[in-house]
């Protein structure tokens, strides 16, 4: 019989694409670690892995078994959320991974809400920018994610994970006060194409949604300055150091009199932000409030005003 910790360990080397990287995510030495794939490698009778590059990859094989893989482990958390539900404790705690602004945003509306809805449930936040939220559901270091849509983000039907879509926001343009486009009612990307750019780093979702909308534009932006830190963005933006596209909610109640933001032309680039658990505990007694209370917590905020005005950072 496949021992579903072997398939635990498969399915995090096949996340992480080495076995030092899997090790550390599972809390294992790579020796454990190694000889874990050793072990399931006989009791399945086929080579899993081999190496590509510095790391190492699935086999025809070790595809197949990762596959059904998810489907064993998935069964098994719908399992624990039955037995959960059937002792109707209805109390304990739930790890939420997310990014800064989406902690503020829904988050911490959540937890307020959670707090006289079911006392019994509390939520415990990890700030996690770019992609590492999912990655830390994946591993088990939280219970729940709320993250930004990027490309190579897992799919709506991977097998890993149930997802909850919150909600969208459009970029806006952030440019000095100073600017020859100021005070226009808005900005086309394609404007903006020879000016120095403020941006995230790579890795950061954000990075990928400014630099495709720059591609649709018809060009690539030389970015001169990067931050993760949209204040530090828009701060870099008023002291003259260039342009930005940030995403409408991170500046909100920010007071930044030295810019401008300007709602983005046509069809802006678009920040979409979802929650996921692993599959099968969607309907886990303690993580189901917790879905619907983000959801709750995303309805409310929908932006219902205006776009941005010229006078300092509205949105």
């Amino acid at each position: 019989m496949i021992d579903t910790r072997r398939l635990r360990t498969l399915r995090a080397v096949a996340d992480h694409r080495t076995l030092t990287a899997a090790a550390a995510a599972l809390y294992l030495t790579p020796s454990a670690v190694s000889q874990q794939l050793a072990a399931l490698e006989q009791e399945v009778g086929h080579q899993l892995l081999v190496r590509d590059g510095r790391g190492v990859r699935l086999t025809a094989a070790g595809e197949i078994l990762a596959a059904h893989g998810n489907t064993v482990l998935a069964q098994l958390e719908r399992a624990e959320a039955e037995l959960a539900a059937y002792a109707a404790g209805h109390a304990g705690e739930v790890t939420v991974a997310s990014f800064a602004t989406g902690i503020a945003t829904v988050v911490a509306p959540a937890m307020t809400a959670l707090g006289t809805s079911h006392p019994g449930i509390g939520l415990r936040v990890r700030d996690a920018e770019g992609d590492a939220s999912l990655t830390m559901v994946l591993d088990g270091h939280a219970d729940l994610a709320v993250a930004v849509e990027y490309r190579g983000a897992p799919r709506e039907d991977d097998e890993r994970l149930s997802r909850v879509p919150l909600y969208a926001e459009p970029f806006d343009a952030v440019l000095p006060r100073s600017h020859r486009l100021a005070d226009s009612a808005g900005v086309r990307v394609a404007d903006l194409a020879e000016e120095p750019w403020i941006g995230p780093y790579p890795g950061n979702p954000c990075h990928e949604v400014v630099m495709l909308a720059c591609e649709f534009a018809g060009f690539q932006p030389r970015v001169t300055h990067t931050s993760d830190d949209f204040r530090a963005v828009a701060a870099l933006a008023g002291a003259g150091a260039g342009v930005a596209l940030v995403p409408r909610s991170a500046l909100r109640g920010v007071d930044l009199p030295e810019v401008v933001v300007l709602p983005v032309a046509g069809d802006p680039p678009t920040r979409r932000v979802f929650a996921a658990v692993r599959r099968g505990a969607e309907q886990h007694p303690l993580i189901r409030p917790v879905l619907d209370a983000l959801a709750m917590a995303a309805d409310r905020a929908r932006p219902r005003e205006d776009p941005p005005q010229l006078l300092g950072v509205n949105g």
